[in-house]
């Protein structure tokens, strides 16, 4: 073998170590972000300064070129800093008026006026018995005795009302207080000891009564000509092996139009997850590049696939800090956001909308296309940078798509907030009991969704459903729906 042989064999060697040392220091640089740096993606260009940041060396910089200067002393009054003043209160608050006479004899004196002070105080909530008293009245006829029926209640027999329910399930799924820490908070504040077995059979039975709603609202959103998709794990405790867990998913649906979320459990990450609704759905639906959507989409003509920029616009964001000329597409990707921002801020007519997002932003989308073309020869495909142009080269057509009608959004990022309670219930409860627990979880995580999509609350929402709900008729169970306020 040559000398030139050997060096071209140590050559290749060398480069392909070479590539090998980035993609793990690239993987490293993940990993140390995802467990020590900041979660957020926000990408500044160099181009553009942070007005929320001072930029030292900049600043340095400046103050060395900067000719000298002569000191010149003068005086000018200070202008007085004016107080905002205190925010009003909320008129829609209880005022309880406290009536403060002078120590002084006021016999005589003629009242000219008050001063009104306001201030906030917290008065706990308070558990209340409800006794409810039937009289008992025998016939004159001796053959009976009449007495008022009990009205229909959440959980027949049981002792807690829609009020209680209502406020024990927003405790756990809103404010993330796991269901021992209720009880621990009833024996503190109200010395009542409810066993956590108790709190939990009413959960269970809370979402036996509603189950047929939760089915009505995944009905309601598959119904959409357009629709999110997207999936988050969830950690499930397996009764065959003591002391593991199972991994499972919960796959979340949303409908924008409609604004409507709801979250289905499945045991794991496959095909069988969202088959059983999207197999047979006919329209759009927004989604990431993961192969199995494709799957369905093949299958299923009458289901097309949209795009999500955030999900593309991650692959070069991570790609960046090993190679800069991914800030290129950032660039492009920042325009389109800026775009959409503005007409959003224009309210303009649906057609007029459509018309001017197609005319700014497919100018982008080509400046985006041919920057691949130029450049996807000249970087190695199995870098950070070559993956995401791989990535972005089969999600063409789909993110396209985003401009073809005015509801379409630009991302994903609206499901993946409606996913984050979820992700901080999972810190606190850590796992869900068995399979049929994480239907529960799944079933509580849609309602309160979708009550955030419609601006209502919760708790009054739940507990109005739950007084109904036992007495509702199975043909209307659609109208119990949350539903925004403005379609009320």
């Amino acid at each position: 073998m040559s000398k030139d042989e050997i060096i071209a064999i140590k050559d290749k060697q060398i480069s392909v170590q070479a590539s090998e040392i980035a993609q793990l220091k690239f993987r490293l640089s993940q990993l140390e972000r995802l467990i020590f740096g900041k979660k957020s993606e926000r990408w500044i260009s160099d181009n553009i300064a942070d007005p929320e940041q001072l930029v030292l060396f900049e600043q340095e910089a400046a103050e060395e070129a900067s000719p000298a200067k002569e000191d010149i002393s003068y005086s000018r009054s200070k202008p007085q800093k004016v107080h905002p003043g205190r925010q009003p209160l909320p008129d829609h608050l209880p005022v309880k008026e406290v009536i403060i006479e002078p120590k002084e004899d006021v016999s005589g004196m003629t009242r000219i006026g008050e001063e009104i002070t306001d201030t906030l105080d917290y008065i706990a909530a308070s558990l209340t018995i409800i006794r409810t008293i039937r009289p008992k009245y025998a016939r004159p006829s001796g053959d009976g005795i009449v007495i008022g029926k009990l009205p229909e209640r959440p959980i027949e027999k049981g002792i807690a009302e829609a009020g209680l329910l209502a406020h024990v399930i927003v405790s756990k799924f809103i404010d993330h207080m796991p269901f021992y820490r209720q009880n621990q908070r009833f024996q503190r504040d109200f010395k009542l000891k409810v066993s956590e077995s108790t709190i939990n059979d009413w959960f269970v039975s809370v979402c036996t009564l509603m189950k047929p709603l939760h089915e009505e609202l995944l009905r309601s959103i598959f119904s959409s000509d357009y629709i999110q998709a997207d999936e988050s794990p969830i950690r499930v405790l397996d009764k065959d092996k003591s002391g593991s867990t199972h991994q499972g998913y919960q796959w979340v649906y949303h409908a924008p139009v409609l604004k409507r979320v709801a979250f289905q459990y499945r045991k794991g990450r496959g095909m069988h997850g969202p088959k059983e609704w999207l197999s047979k759905h006919q329209g759009y639906v927004q989604c990431d590049g993961w192969k199995v959507y494709d799957g369905m989409s093949n299958k299923n003509p009458s289901m097309i696939l949209i795009g999500c920029l955030a999900h593309t616009r991650r692959k070069y964001f991570d790609a960046e800090k090993m190679d800069p000329r991914a800030s290129e597409v950032l660039k492009l990707i920042q325009r389109i956001y800026q775009i959409e921002r503005e007409l959003g801020s224009a309210s303009l007519p649906a057609d007029q909308y459509k018309a001017e997002r197609q005319n700014q932003m497919q100018p982008i989308f080509d400046e985006w296309q041919l920057w691949m073309e130029e450049n996807e020869h000249c970087i190695l495909p199995k870098s950070p940078l070559g993956k995401a142009i791989v990535y972005t080269r089969h999600q063409w057509t789909k993110l396209e798509r985003i401009l073809e009608d005015h509801r379409f959004l630009l991302d994903n990022n609206l499901i993946e907030n409606m996913i984050r309670p979820l992700a901080l219930g999972r810190k606190n409860y850590l796992f869900a009991g068995s399979h049929p627990a994480a239907e529960r979880i799944a079933m509580m995580y849609s309602f309160f969704g979708t009550c955030k999509l419609c601006d209502i609350n919760p708790n009054d929402w739940l507990k109005d459903t739950l007084s109904k709900l036992p007495q509702w008729p199975i043909n209307r169970i659609a109208e119990l729906l949350p539903r925004p306020k403005d379609l009320s």
